[in-house]
């Protein structure tokens, strides 16, 4: 096998990459270069894929570093027993990579994730190499977010999160049980306990010394991780509640849900149909339910009594379907925790709500200025000139917000 060049290489690795969805950067430290020293920049404008602080969609380098690797994890297209092309960056290539993808204004930012090639830690030495050599030897200032390898030594994690924005520590399977199954040389324990450490690390650093001086920020977007969804089986509850757990024991930035992907020659155990992609998405709807709306895992299973969200219609709605007695709420008197559960009716309208009602009275045509989405809201909400009259409680609620059907192919 002749050696492959660098954009082969490319190819392959950052193809190879795709199967990771934790790529956001949202949270980042405003680094920039304005100042004239150093290249790159996290709040500067880009391409897409990413978000800066200030909100701007940047573009993120995504790649392997190896898609090489000593572990035989069923659910991965690169473990050691698939018969894929094998590609090899150096770290000296990656830096390359980097800087000339930078130049060219295609990016923002690197993400770099790795097979396990020789030991856990020879392989995050190398990716530590490489965000050393772009923050000091060339002064990149952009966007670092390196997947973490929890089994490499404590000081090598340490030290990535000495020179990237973030660190993610993918924890797999939803369930130990599923970890255990489909990929057995991993051990859910240390998973939890690198997400233990980086948390600590991460607030150990946020202290100031004796002298008043803060130390060097350790990963300052944060970490976040990754899970598979019907690779295992599991229920979108169980996946919810692993979740919460997260969020609640290692303060993480996301969880990102990635939806299986059926891989060649793969073990019978696994499923060989992929799971639609609205499952994917009404998980991360039912995530941001959690996060920014005050809902409950236990409130949100409620209303999936299969242990899986439903398909035609969000969360929200469908938490608000199987709670028809709390509704209809008086925008005009509710509180902001009943506000937020309206379907249609989001964090920033709930507070233009507040704000607006201090002076007068709400009005059907101020909800539409506002932002509502008041196709859905309507049933749920009353206003001065609005009363959704039996509507509420009507038998084919549900039917007016579910997709039609559809007509399905024979061949």
């Amino acid at each position: 096998m002749g050696k492959k060049s660098l954009d082969q290489k490319l190819a392959i690795l950052s193809d190879a990459a795709k199967y990771d969805a934790s790529c956001a950067s949202s949270g980042g430290q405003r680094r920039d270069s304005r100042d004239g020293k150093g290249i790159g920049s996290v709040t500067g404008s880009g391409i897409c894929h990413a978000y800066a602080p200030d909100g701007r969609c940047i573009s993120l380098l995504k790649i392997l570093m190896t898609n090489f690797c000593i572990y035989d994890c069923a659910y991965c297209v690169n473990r050691v027993s698939s018969n894929v092309e094998r590609a090899r960056f150096s770290p000296e290539e990656v830096v390359e990579l980097t800087l000339e993808f930078y130049r060219r204004n295609y990016i923002e930012g690197l993400f770099l994730s790795s097979g396990i090639i020789r030991s856990p830690d020879d392989t995050m030495a190398d990716m530590v190499r490489i965000a050393r050599l772009l923050r000091q030897e060339h002064g990149f200032r952009g966007y670092i977010h390196l997947k973490t390898i929890p089994d490499a030594a404590p000081e090598l994690i340490e030290a990535a999160g000495l020179y990237a924005d973030r660190l993610s520590i993918n924890v797999e399977l939803p369930t130990d049980k599923a970890v255990a199954v489909y990929a057995p040389e991993k051990s859910p324990e240390r998973i939890r306990r690198a997400m233990a450490d980086v948390r600590l690390l991460k607030e150990a650093r946020k202290e100031k010394s004796f002298t008043g001086k803060r130390p060097p920020r350790f990963a300052p977007a944060g970490q976040s991780t990754q899970m598979i969804v019907g690779a295992d089986g599991a229920q979108d509850t169980t996946i919810l509640r692993s979740s919460t757990r997260l969020y609640s024991s290692y303060r993480l930035k996301r969880v990102y849900y990635s939806a299986f992907s059926p891989i060649p020659d793969s073990s019978a155990a696994l499923p060989l149909v992929k799971p639609p992609l609205m499952r994917e998405h009404r998980l991360y709807q039912a995530d941001w339910l959690l996060r920014f709306y005050g809902f409950d895992v236990e409130e949100i299973a409620s209303a999936a009594p299969t242990g899986n969200l439903d398909l035609e219609v969000d969360p929200k709605l469908a938490w608000a379907l199987a709670n028809r007695h709390l509704f209809p709420l008086d925008v005009n008197r509710a509180e902001r925790e009943m506000l937020l559960r309206i379907p249609g009716v989001g964090v920033r309208s709930v507070n233009r709500i507040l704000a607006t009602r201090r002076h007068r009275t709400l009005r059907y045509e101020d909800l539409v200025r506002i932002g509502a989405n008041m196709k859905q809201a309507r049933p749920f909400l009353t206003a001065l000139d609005w009363h959704p009259r039996a509507l509420t409680d009507s038998a084919d609620l549900r039917a007016r917000f579910a997709p039609p059907p559809e007509q399905l192919q024979l061949i």
